[in-house]
């Protein structure tokens, strides 16, 4: 097989690797059809989380089964599949309520460091009655791609953000995931969606998927699009200390903070005392993959939430290093780039 590593140096390559095997009696094996590259893959490659070793990456992928072990039950060899981005033991509470990021055995992330990347010919899947579900032929790869992560991130994100019906939420950073975010707040009833990025073609595509473009400083926009009052949420797919101060100061008295970006390690100082007197909540949130696929998977084949043009760009597996270069200067016109092994 091979399979695409980031180097210490951030130097990605792709190279050759024994052939997976299904990781116990449980497990499968997926011949990738395709993967894609996520923001926080970028944070690998940006330097923004460390390296101590290279680094099988990826966690976005689609395929069909090669292999099962004895005792998997759901699925079976020659099913087109998708894998969730996130592995959990599939018998807990969490996982059972279809939160992964609540495993009580503990969480893992394809292409982090312990189970392989995605971004390969084949990868070997634990737990593949939890990770995996068959896709119908309506979901295309791209929309498939989609479930795996950004957006059911998207999806949480919006949920956890308690937007009333008809109420005002806020999106900063609209790439992959934070156009997610748009479309599904839109979905889930938000009355006005303004949509944040310094990037004006990526402001233009949030506005094609229903949101309002706001530009300049956040706080100020969000102000004079709210009558002063803040919006009831704010959605921060971005995570950086400028973007959670600009959450904070956009949101409304009694408003929610959804945070979906991935910050890096160093500490975030939180305004406590201004969130406790305005009772503001604060939510962190991970993916509830398994939960939003019951929601997601019947609104994405009768199009009632759009997955067309997030991914804007394809290479080879063998480009996956002129792939990198290209999604990390975030530009207008390009949104998320996926792999074809």
């Amino acid at each position: 097989m091979r399979q695409v590593m980031i180097n210490t140096d951030r130097t990605v390559v792709v190279v050759e690797a024994a052939d997976p095997v299904p990781p116990g009696p449980g497990g499968a094996v997926v011949t990738v059809d395709a993967t894609s590259i996520c923001g926080s893959d970028l944070h690998f490659y940006d330097g923004d989380l460390p390296l101590i070793a290279p680094l099988s990456i990826g966690h976005e992928f689609v395929g069909t089964v090669a292999a099962i072990g004895a005792e998997v039950r759901t699925i079976k060899v020659g099913d087109r599949v998708m894998c969730s981005c996130l592995a959990g033991c599939g018998q807990c509470d969490g996982c059972l309520a279809g939160d992964p990021a609540t495993c009580a055995s503990g969480v893992e992330v394809f292409g982090s460091g312990v189970l392989q990347g995605g971004q390969a010919t084949s990868v070997a899947v634990p737990g593949a009655d939890f990770q995996l579900r068959a896709l119908p032929d309506s979901i295309d790869d791209d929309a498939a791609l989609l479930l795996t992560d950004n957006l059911c991130t998207g999806w949480t994100g919006a949920k956890r953000a308690n937007v009333p019906p008809g109420g005002t939420v806020v999106v900063l950073g609209l790439g992959a995931v934070g156009m997610c975010a748009v479309r599904s707040a839109v979905a889930q009833g938000a009355g006005q969606v303004l949509a944040a990025d310094p990037v004006a073609g990526r402001r233009a595509m949030a506005a094609a998927s229903g949101a309002t473009p706001i530009e300049g400083p956040t706080i100020p926009a969000v102000m004079d699009a709210t009558g002063g009052r803040g919006a009831h949420a704010v959605i921060d797919a971005v995570a950086l200390d400028t973007t959670l101060d600009d959450a904070f100061g956009a949101v409304r008295a009694g408003g929610t903070v959804s945070v979906i970006g991935v910050h890096d390690l160093n500490p975030y100082p939180v305004p406590m005392l201004t969130a406790l007197f305005r009772s503001i909540t604060l939510t962190m949130n991970t993916a509830a993959v398994h939960q939003s696929w019951k929601e997601l998977i019947p609104l994405v084949e009768s199009g009632a939430i759009r997955t067309d043009g997030i991914v804007t760009h394809r290479f080879p597996l063998d480009a996956a290093a002129a792939a990198y270069a290209l999604a990390a200067e975030r530009r207008g016109d390009c949104l998320k780039v996926a792999l074809q092994p």
